[in-house]
């Protein structure tokens, strides 16, 4: 399966600019090819990597390290971490890639962007827990408050409730195969899962498709997809 399906979506926030901005969310790249979404990249306003950039299951990282390389000459680029980063085997070496790289890191931290809060909330470390104190420091910081999390199952118990207007996230590979409109599987939720793509939580939580497929299990009826988020300035009554 190649090429990627754009999906525009709108979102209204806070946003003290007073200006739209579009964020290409890129998920679940899994050292896969993008050079097809160059352009969207190219116009957007920010590029924000939910995780997944390598593929744990396979060697090699050259596609991964050309993104790093290639993608913040486009777009300003913020990078949260997923459960490929978490058990990559050349993680020893792609580390200092990330930290090297004019991506800016937000492994459990969060930054100012455009008078809004983006933040990352990383993936538990191998026989670890969620270092989930990002959240709650992020929402105790006033305005707008957009949380990368690159696992959807970790909205319900880490995140929803927690003063955080919107979650963006990947890892569900949009269920794998869709039949119905349904996902049958999903990593972290097993059998037919509830959060797969789209909009949840009225709107507070966002799932991308993702932009490969690192299964060994076939994607069927399940485009690989790049989302363009477009913030729009919220209408004072």
């Amino acid at each position: 399966m190649t090429g990627h399906v754009i999906t525009r979506l709108r979102v209204e926030a806070e946003l003290p600019e007073g200006r739209e901005l579009t964020l290409a969310l890129v998920t679940d790249l899994h050292n896969g090819p993008w050079e097809d979404v160059e352009n969207e990249l190219r116009r957007s306003d920010a590029i924000l990597l939910v995780g997944d950039l390598v593929n744990r299951h396979r060697k090699g990282y050259e596609l991964s390290r050309r993104f790093l390389e290639e993608a913040p000459k486009l777009a300003p680029v913020f990078y949260s971490i997923g459960n490929h980063e978490r058990k990559f085997r050349d993680m020893d070496v792609f580390w200092p890639l990330i930290h090297g790289s004019d991506a800016v890191l937000l492994d459990n931290r969060y930054v100012s962007f455009h008078g809004f809060w983006l933040g990352g909330l990383s993936s538990r470390v191998p026989r670890g827990d969620v270092d989930a104190g990002v959240v709650e420091r992020m929402a105790r910081e006033k305005g707008f408050h957009l949380l990368m999390c690159h696992h959807p199952e970790y909205y319900p118990r880490y995140v929803k409730g927690h003063g955080i207007e919107l979650t963006v996230s990947g890892h569900a590979h949009g269920g794998q195969v869709c039949i119905c409109g349904r996902g049958l599987y999903a990593p972290g939720q097993g059998l037919f899962p509830k959060l797969t793509s789209g909009f949840y939580d009225q709107g507070h939580l966002l799932v991308s498709r993702g932009m490969t497929n690192s299964s060994w299990a076939p994607r069927l009826w399940d485009p690989l997809e790049l989302i363009l988020l477009t913030l729009v300035p919220r209408k004072t009554q």
